[in-house]
């Protein structure tokens, strides 16, 4: 476990989290993104879904944080919301497994499927929105502490679209590995989240989303014509 954190510590985790349904969402083009991206220095992975991760794992040796995203009426927990899909990821090779640790109703309690991250033998990350969130998940052994949530709850939307550096401060205090993640689009965020604390920096849709960065640049071409 020790090891696992030690190579992430200090690097970048890359997101290979294609658009939903766009046409980069397909297994074997995730597992070259994830190759690129180890290619340019990612210290490590975070792969959503099971076809996904069974691509890309035998590809690569750096850790792997896996989840699973679902949607559903009854809650808006979205990762890795049930104990079957822990099992699944771990038996998938996912050498973390990430979870919402939010206080959000859910079919598996946010404690009920940490406790079965870890009884299946991977490290847990908790997905938080809060520096509560942070310390419940820390009494249950979650051994990283992710921003993820902080501006995509109910309780902490903003209408900036910028990370919450001030949570990873919090987070440092806390005696735990901390992972800044949400919003972390150029280099020098990413430099900014070490200085204030975090230990490794996640990065998606500015390194994975074709469409979202393509279409940043179209509005500002837009803007400039206007």
């Amino acid at each position: 476990m020790t090891g696992v954190l030690e190579r992430l510590r200090g690097g970048l985790v890359a997101s290979c989290q294609p658009v939903d349904d766009g046409p980069m969402d397909k297994p074997d083009i995730v597992a070259a993104m994830a190759l690129a991206a180890v290619a340019g220095g990612a210290a490590g992975l975070r792969i959503e879904g099971i076809p996904n991760l069974r691509a890309t794992r035998p590809l690569v040796n750096v850790p792997i944080i896996g989840i699973v995203k679902s949607d559903s009426r009854e809650t808006p927990v979205q990762i890795t919301a049930t104990k079957q899909d822990a099992i699944a990821l771990i038996k998938a090779g996912a050498d973390i497994v990430a979870y919402d640790a939010t206080n959000r109703p859910r079919h598996d309690s946010r404690d009920a499927v940490l406790a079965t991250i870890l009884s299946h033998g991977a490290i847990a990350m908790a997905d938080c929105s809060t520096l509560d969130d942070a310390r419940h998940a820390l009494t249950g052994d979650a051994k990283i502490l992710g921003t993820t949530l902080s501006g995509y709850t109910a309780a902490t939307a903003k209408a900036e679209h910028t990370p919450d550096i001030d949570l990873v401060r919090e987070f440092s205090t806390l005696g735990a590995f901390t992972m800044a993640e949400g919003r972390y689009d150029t280099p020098l965020l990413a430099n900014q989240a070490l200085s204030a604390g975090a230990d490794c920096v996640t990065v998606g849709s500015a390194l994975t989303r074709l469409e979202v960065m393509t279409k940043l640049f179209v509005d500002g071409l837009h803007g400039a014509r206007q």
